[in-house]
């Protein structure tokens, strides 16, 4: 479109002023040959004799482009003729800011063309049809949509093949995938050569059906009396899960009885192959391999009969990730048409659910070979699958091309610090630039050799960041320990400033009860657990006012009842006023406790578990252990009897919360359980407890023990 030239196009202005009641601006019309083609131009006018001679707006059209002129300012945009809001909301570009609403809304009787020959010469130029002539204008505004939409789908179109030309390229540099080899690698090692005989007895005799050869024969497999039972085919008698030779081909196979097979059954390995793409590139495979077994029935005189077996070993590239220097990575995914019933590749992922996705998986050996020579030969993807075994190595390339410095760190031997990273789990980088590992990480010098000890555990890693933002020096002991506790910079900080660190693990050891560094998975629990009471009195402490510099207030008798006592001290009037209420509103956890008791009750050597005493009870648990069972949705259900709160305890501190437990369902089921701040302790050792806790329950087989009228409360 020749802006210049149009602007200097004489203005069509207003033959006459309109008389018609409530006509507002007035459209004129007119078709401009311009550089041999066609423009339609638009002037809207507004309706007045001060104003007829200079348009408020000039629209341009042309078959393929538009444009609209303001001569006020001598812009040009590329506005449509309306703009803002849905169809009967949008404003015409020539309307005046101060209009309102309801004004809008009358454009047909306030927008007019000067003549019937104008609205003909639009309908002509535009070619569309619309339902209500009286808004003339959305023959305009259909046109430029149009064109607007033409250009972008010729935008998309080209992005479109230009994505086409790269994926073919990427499809012609692709060498050709040993298909055969695969399979029967997986076959030897994943599979283990795996084969079935399928078999059913009757009598002396029994039907084998091999899914080697694919032979049914009968044999004998118990000895019989008669002479010629000894000339007649045997084998060794059949046995679901153990091994045989098939009479037929002798192949080894394991006994599978036919009425436990439904027709076939399958297993399925993913494996990434990786080969050297273009010139110092990689291709990543990731192919599906399944093999499958199946039983062909007939139904015989006697029922279902076997009539053979068979196995297929089959296999399919579902994805490929092609890495290049200085490019993102691409991965490209083996997609069906339904429509037409072909198999292609496509640069893009499928939707929802049903996308194809990447986990973990073998790497074939070849990979490694294929790697030398590439940008990724100095990688140590080999070195880390060896340590991790299962690993993504497109997402370890990723990584890597990231940050270079796993290389090192996996030949360091920081195995956890390299999970973390291709987790993509950055949080633990103090310097992404820096190269050596102390700065990478941000710890002192000295305790890179102790984190290769621990195999880079981030734990630990994060102790030693703890130590250098504190400015510390500690012992590799007290570091050790300090990791066990899994204390926080903040807590750490406040229980530092009224004794040492050392004195601050002895007591959470003391109070544990336990050492450290024990392999016992409950012991280390009860380290945990101690040192967060431990450290949660300390802050309720200083936040009532108290001098924590009194070696009384610093080290309780008893943990557990002092960090009870300070819980409730803390929103005293607050606290009391909400037991009060409870107390009112769920009675019935009072009056049913002792019923509930005969039936909830059981204690072993180490656990004692009980239903709640009371409202006020679950309430202190629940503010204790910082969860939320003291809320009125468990508190009304317990009330009501849908489900119970139950009480977990030790037997060493039976008035110390420890765990929570909300059982309930006809027939007796944990629905959750929680310790502190909703985690859960030592939770293998905790859970097997639990369930045979509920076992015993179901069974009937729990020992009830009636208390001392003393622990009633």
């Amino acid at each position: 479109m020749k802006k210049k030239t149009i602007e200097k196009i004489p203005y069509l202005k207003l033959a006459k002023v309109s008389r018609k009641k409530n006509a507002k601006y007035i459209g004129v019309t007119a078709v401009k040959t311009i550089s041999h083609e066609k423009h339609l131009l638009l002037e809207v006018y507004q309706n007045s004799k001060k104003t007829k001679d200079t348009p408020l707006v000039r629209i341009v059209l042309t078959e393929k482009d538009f444009g609209t002129y303001i001569p006020e300012s001598g812009e040009w945009t590329r506005q449509k003729i309306e703009v803002d809001g849905y169809y009967y909301n949008r404003k015409l570009i020539w309307h005046t800011r101060d209009e309102s609403r309801a004004t809008i809304q009358q454009e047909e009787n306030k927008n007019i063309l000067q003549s019937d020959e104008d609205l003909e010469r639009i309908k002509e130029f535009c070619e569309i049809k619309i339902w209500n002539e009286r808004r003339w204008w959305d023959y305009i505004y259909k046109h430029q949509d149009n064109i607007v939409l033409s250009a972008r789908r010729k935008t998309e179109e080209r992005k479109y093949q230009r994505r086409q030309q790269a994926l073919n390229d990427r499809i012609a540099h692709t060498q050709e995938l040993p298909k055969q080899k695969i399979l029967e690698r997986v076959d030897s090692i994943y599979f283990n050569n795996r084969h079935y005989l399928y078999y059913k007895k009757h009598g002396c005799w029994a039907q084998i059906a091999c899914s080697k050869c694919g032979g049914v024969t009968d044999a004998r497999w118990k000895s019989g009396i008669s002479y010629e039972s000894q000339f007649q085919c045997w084998t060794e008698e059949p046995r679901e899960g153990h091994t045989g030779d098939c009479p037929l081909c002798g192949t080894r196979g394991e006994y599978k009885c036919q009425g436990k097979v439904k027709k076939g059954h399958r297993d399925t390995i993913h494996i990434f192959l990786g080969q050297k793409y273009k010139e110092v590139g990689m291709v990543l495979r990731y192919i599906e391999v399944s093999k499958a077994w199946n039983l062909g029935l007939i139904c015989g005189e006697k029922g279902l009969e076997m009539r053979n077996a068979s196995e297929e070993l089959s296999g399919v590239e579902t994805a490929r990730a092609y890495f290049e220097p200085g490019k993102n990575p691409q991965i490209d995914y083996h997609k069906h048409s339904g429509y037409s019933g072909k198999d292609f590749w496509d640069d893009c992922n499928l939707y929802g659910t049903a996308n194809i996705s990447i986990s973990a998986a073998p790497i074939m050996e070849e990979t490694y070979r294929e790697m030398e020579g590439t940008i990724f030969q100095y990688s140590a993807l080999q070195e880390y699958v060896r340590e991790v075994k299962k690993v993504n190595p497109i997402e370890y390339f990723e990584r890597y091309q990231q940050t270079p410095q796993i290389e090192v760190m996996v030949k360091m031997g920081l195995i956890g610090v390299v999970e973390q990273l291709v987790k993509y789990h950055y949080g633990i980088v103090a310097n992404e630039n820096a190269n050596r590992p102390d700065e990478f990480l941000g710890i002192r010098k000295e305790r890179v050799k102790l984190l290769i000890e621990n195999r880079g555990d981030i734990a630990l890693l994060e102790t030693m960041q703890m130590e250098r933002r504190m400015q510390q020096v500690w012992t590799d002991e007290q570091l050790r320990h300090l990791t066990e506790t899994q204390l926080k910079r903040g807590d750490v900080e406040t229980a530092t400033r009224y004794m040492s660190l050392q004195q601050l693990l002895n007591r959470i050891e003391k109070y544990a009860g336990c050492e450290y560094e024990t392999e016992c998975s409950t012991a280390m629990e009860r380290i945990r657990q101690t040192a967060t009471t431990y450290v949660d009195y300390l802050n309720m402490r200083l936040a009532l006012g108290y001098d924590l510099n009194n070696t009384v207030y610093q080290q309780p008798r008893r943990l557990g009842e002092a960090h009870a006592q300070m819980v409730m001290e803390t929103n005293k009037e607050e606290t009391d006023k909400r037991l009060r209420e409870v107390k009112e509103r769920y009675p019935n956890i009072r009056n049913n406790y002792r019923a509930l008791r005969k039936r909830y009750f059981y204690e072993d050597d180490n656990y004692i578990i009980r239903p709640a005493r009371s409202a006020e009870e679950i309430v202190a648990e629940g503010r204790i252990l910082h969860h939320c069972v003291g809320g009125d949705n468990y508190l009304q259900k317990h009330n009501d009897g849908t489900t119970y709160i139950l009480m977990l305890r030790r037997k060493e501190d039976m008035e110390a919360p420890y765990i929570t437990v909300e059982i309930g369902g006809d027939e007796p089921r944990i629905m959750q359980w929680y310790g502190s701040h909703n985690r859960k302790p030592d939770e293998k050792t905790m859970q097997k407890w639990l369930d045979d806790y509920i076992t015993r329950l179901k069974s009937g087989t729990i020992t009830t023990i009636q208390a001392d009228e003393a622990a009633i409360a």
